[in-house]
């Protein structure tokens, strides 16, 4: 089972194609798709699962939208934490992170109750390292090796030096 947060935003939607595609953990390897988003944003989660659906992919067993923590996370092999707090503007810095800590506490705990402990996580809502460490700090019966982030390998819309 595969879990994706913030499956109704914009991140998360142009990953879910490639999950149910194949790209991402292989053409042979069925999936159990679970997608989690907040209440408010559910009625958007529904039409995502819509078109998941529509495109019938082979690989996609069956795909689960809640805004529910406990199913969400319930026997997971693999966590892809997407959703997150946004910067808004004029928000501080020590803002962003003090509602990012609350999600990613509540995240962490219910891989530590739910998912299977041999769950690998990887955390892409901003600020990724923190929020990995948020997340895997919460978890502590899941192994600290479990957890990766992904963060920009240079600031947001600058191109980079090194390609």
């Amino acid at each position: 089972m595969v879990l994706v947060t913030g499956a109704a935003g914009q991140i998360a939607y142009s990953l879910l194609y490639s999950i149910g595609n194949g790209s991402v953990f292989g053409k042979d390897q069925p999936i159990i798709l679970v997608l989690l988003d907040i209440t408010p944003m559910m009625g958007v989660l529904d039409g995502v699962l819509m078109e998941l659906q529509d495109c019938a992919l082979p690989l996609l067993k069956d795909v689960i939208a809640t805004d529910k923590e406990e199913v969400a996370f319930k026997d997971l092999d693999v966590a892809i934490l997407v959703g997150s707090m946004p910067r808004r503007e004029g928000m501080e810095r020590k803002d962003l992170l003090k509602a990012n800590v609350k999600i990613f506490k509540s995240q962490g705990a219910a891989l530590d109750k739910y998912a299977k402990k041999s769950v690998k996580v990887i955390v892409v809502g901003n600020p990724a390292n923190t929020n990995c460490l948020t997340a895997s700090k919460s978890a502590p019966s899941i192994p600290k090796e479990n957890f990766s982030c992904l963060t920009p390998g240079y600031p947001r819309n600058q191109p980079s030096t090194n390609l």
